[in-house]
């Protein structure tokens, strides 16, 4: 398994990337197929945010679906503790969930799944700009096995301007589905082809566990 850690605009230390690669070879064992995790940090310069200046994201690739956690903190050791600490939640979930299609046995639903655990680690909002919802586009099972997504990034000349764009190969999956791998990367939305009607859609998370399906039509 290969662990890549870079930062953005922070020069990462030998010593950090050391201790990143001994917290998440234990991960390992919630998922044997894991061939790459990606962890990047970054840095809020505003001294406002100096409780939450740290940001750690760690995205994980196997064979199956993306799995992504993040974590702010004063410091990069205890962002990383964090968003480790979320990742494990999210890699066992899908562990479990792997056992019941095993089994032959019908899955839970994602709302009743999540209801009884999304508040045991309250996600810290993330700075779009940045992380602009990279996992929470369809066929992440299909990225894994194809290759990385195509990304360009603009130029920043002012606000209002779009700085990235991406392209995911996507592969028709049941709202299900897209909702359990949207908790997987830990976003509030998820775009995906819909299975059944054929339609590009989105899921999103509404107020409590409710959630919510968007439709294109011609």
């Amino acid at each position: 398994m290969d662990i890549v850690v870079k930062g953005r605009n922070v020069e990462v230390p030998e010593h950090y990337r050391v201790h990143v690669a001994e917290k998440l070879r234990k991960v390992e064992r919630y998922d044997h197929k894991l061939f790459r995790i990606d962890v990047e940090l970054f840095h809020e310069p505003n001294p406002r945010q100096s409780d939450r200046c740290q940001r750690v994201e760690i995205t994980c690739y196997s064979r199956g679906p993306v799995v992504r956690a993040e974590a702010c903190a004063p410091d990069f050791y205890a962002a990383l503790d964090i968003a480790i600490a979320r990742l494990e939640t999210r890699l066992r979930r899908a562990a479990d969930r792997r056992r019941v299609h095993y089994g032959r046995h019908a899955p839970v639903s994602v709302a009743a799944a999540t209801a009884a655990t999304a508040s045991l680690f309250p996600e810290v909002p993330a700075a779009r700009g940045d992380s602009d919802a990279a996992g929470a586009v369809a066929g992440s099972g299909e990225h894994a096995k194809r290759g990385p997504a195509v990304e360009t990034i603009e130029a920043e000349h002012g606000p209002g301007r779009i700085v990235r764009r991406k392209e995911h190969r996507a592969r028709p999956m049941t709202v299900d589905d897209a909702l359990f791998e949207m908790e997987l990367v830990g976003h509030d939305f998820y775009l995906f082809l819909d299975k059944e009607s054929g339609r590009p859609s989105v899921v999103y998370r509404r107020k409590g566990y409710d959630y919510g399906v968007i439709s294109l039509v011609e």
